[in-house]
């Protein structure tokens, strides 16, 4: 059963549920077929290490795509999510083995606006390190 989040019971400084993503290389081909973004920095390993990679990196908007699902599960709609904006600040590096990368995701409100809408800022990581930065975006619940 989805709980509905009302705007009349969200206040500043509300946690939003946490989640982790695992990313494998598997990821990555589905990803890279669905996106059709097949550079071969997403999946061969020698190329990403000859540009000065640690190994194979997920794609930006995969890490990005998976981050608004805390937002979305939250909200209980794709289509509360009205605003959506990140930087990069690091890559995220996933190895040729049977676990992959893990990216951990929270949000907190941090400011209620009119017409039931909300500003929340998104905390992404994977091995500790902050991989999205100014992870913002405004949602507007029933």
């Amino acid at each position: 059963m989805t709980t509905i989040v009302r705007a009349a019971d969200v206040q500043v400084g509300d946690e939003l549920p946490a989640q982790s993503f695992p990313l494998t290389r598997l990821s990555l081909v589905k990803y890279a077929g669905a996106s059709g973004d097949f550079n071969t920095i997403h999946w061969n390993e020698r190329v990403a290490r000859s540009v000065g990679l640690p190994d194979v990196i997920a794609h930006g908007m995969l890490t990005m795509a998976e981050a608004v699902r805390v937002l979305t599960d939250w909200a209980g709609d794709p289509a509360a999510v009205v605003e959506y904006g990140v930087r990069f600040t690091r890559p995220v590096v996933v190895p040729d083995d049977d676990t992959g990368a893990t990216v951990e995701v929270g949000g907190r409100v941090t400011e209620v606006l009119d017409g039931g809408r909300v500003r929340v800022e998104l905390t992404a990581t994977s091995r500790g390190d902050k991989v999205l930065g100014q992870a913002r975006a405004v949602v507007r619940l029933s």
